[in-house]
């Protein structure tokens, strides 16, 4: 395979960078084969050493860095180059909102080949730190004690974490707590490879706006060693927790939940607000991490739906109704669909918090729910998308040209997901008019969008 390639494995060689990939490493070219480099930023100059060698791409290690990008900062983060939390460190902020840009409109051009799409400049955060409201750690034993922490890059070991830059603080002290307090009172990590131990994760979740918190257990067993005790020193070490909770997940896997929760302490929820829309949040709610640059994002929505009361409005991947409820301040009418049945019951019990009526949430899948709704005579004026990564079912897709409806929100968290449904929609009668990135996890190379689509007759 080598002699295919002008690199081999193992050989050292100066290189220029030239790009990022969507995991942040630079991308280097030798007679045009590219490798990619971690820590390496476009413009720079290096001696990299060649690690793999694939037919079409190899990867490196940077070795001596000749030449520095005038972006190139110096992580805060002592465990950054290890950790695999975050990529973007390295880069100052600025630049990380010039690459996240240069990202969408890059995708945008190359996959659905829209060449001539207005994409305006990331909004990016005043802070672009401890953003995070939300801290699930794997723990782990090391010299017979506790460590609690992220994993290693492309490994599950463990590395102990006192603070993480991208968490809220109170998140961190809580989990440092609560794993001492474990320690203290016998209870035993959970071991991968023996399928031994008890402890699991440590997941703290806060209220950002009520400051709130929630400590969550996840265990291999149902019992835990003295838990009375145990229990009580996690409620005396900070006022602010108002439950605590138990999930059990007896599996060998790596998924994080089981099947079972069960409240120990205090309330079965913890509350936020995004704007002046109050959350109840379970253990296992979807919630978004940065409620402050949610609430951006769907303000972004909300302009590009342009609603004036008098609209019936569908929300196809609603979640917990995070962007309905936000819509349905302004529309005459919003319908959710989510396939998954406990974020539906989530979604309606924020409907009742809120005294929100003008909203109908249904469980099932977009693409079904949809086309029977339309036959019930429910006709959308606009129609908003908030999908997985993996974007928009096909099935979808075809719906939303059948259904005709005048605008579509398309709100995406993978710029390349996004890029092949608006060619597809684009393809079916819509225009895209602009798309507006917004960042949601500074630090790292993910980056969300809202793009406008609307029917060809009304774009002129």
């Amino acid at each position: 395979m080598t002699n295919q390639v002008p690199v081999q494995k193992n050989e050292y060689i100066d290189v220029k960078f030239e790009d990022l990939t969507h995991e942040g490493n630079g991308v280097a070219k030798v007679d045009g084969y590219p490798l990619f480099v971690p820590n390496c930023l476009p413009g720079e100059k290096a001696k990299i050493k060649v690690v793999k060698v694939n037919k079409g791409y190899g990867f490196g290690r940077l070795i001596d860095l000749y030449e520095k990008s005038p972006d190139r900062v110096e992580p805060d983060c002592p465990i950054y180059k290890e950790c695999g939390g975050c990529q973007l460190q390295h880069l100052s902020y600025p630049g990380q909102l010039k690459a996240k840009h240069k990202q969408v409109k890059e995708v945008l051009t190359r996959i659905g080949k829209l060449e001539n799409v207005v994409v305006h400049p990331v909004l990016g955060m005043e802070d672009p730190w401890k953003y995070r409201n939300k801290a699930q750690v794997p723990v782990g034993e090391r010299e017979g004690g506790l460590i609690a922490g992220f994993y290693q890059k492309r490994s599950h070991d463990i590395i102990d974490m006192e603070a993480c830059l991208i968490q809220q603080e109170k998140n961190d002290k809580v989990i440092q707590s609560v794993k001492r307090i474990c320690e203290k009172y016998g209870v035993q990590a959970y071991n991968e490879q023996t399928h031994k131990g008890t402890l699991r994760h440590i997941m703290a979740r806060y209220g950002i706006k009520t400051g709130e918190i929630m400590v969550v257990l996840i265990t291999r067993t149902p019992n835990l060693p003295n838990q009375n005790q145990l229990i009580q020193e996690i409620i005396d070490s900070n006022p602010d927790i108002k439950s605590i909770v138990q999930n059990i997940n007896p599996k060998r896997t790596n998924v994080i939940f089981g099947d079972e929760t069960k409240v120990l302490w205090g309330d079965e929820f913890i509350y936020d607000y995004i704007g002046n829309i109050k959350f109840a949040i379970s253990a296992r709610s979807f919630y978004q991490v940065n409620p402050e640059q949610t609430k951006v994002l769907y303000d972004q929505a909300l302009k590009y739906a342009g609603l004036n009361g008098e609209e019936t409005v569908i929300d196809a991947y609603c979640g917990i109704g995070t962007i309905s409820l936000f819509l349905a301040q302004k529309a005459k009418k919003v319908y959710g669909v989510e396939i998954v049945p406990e974020a539906i019951e989530d979604a309606k019990r924020n409907a009742k918090l809120n005294g929100i009526e003008n909203v109908e949430f249904a469980v099932g899948e977009a693409e079904k729910v949809i086309p029977k709704w339309y036959e019930d005579g429910v006709i959308a004026d606009v129609l908003v998308v908030d999908p997985p990564r993996k974007g928009c079912d096909e099935t979808l897709l075809q719906t939303i040209m059948e259904m005709k409806p005048e605008k579509v929100v398309y709100v995406s968290c993978n710029p390349a997901t996004l890029a092949r449904d608006l060619r597809i929609l684009e393809d079916g009668g819509y225009t895209t008019v602009e798309v507006q990135p917004v960042d949601m996890f500074p630090q790292t190379m993910h980056c969300e969008a809202v793009a406008l689509l609307v029917r060809e007759k009304h774009s002129s």
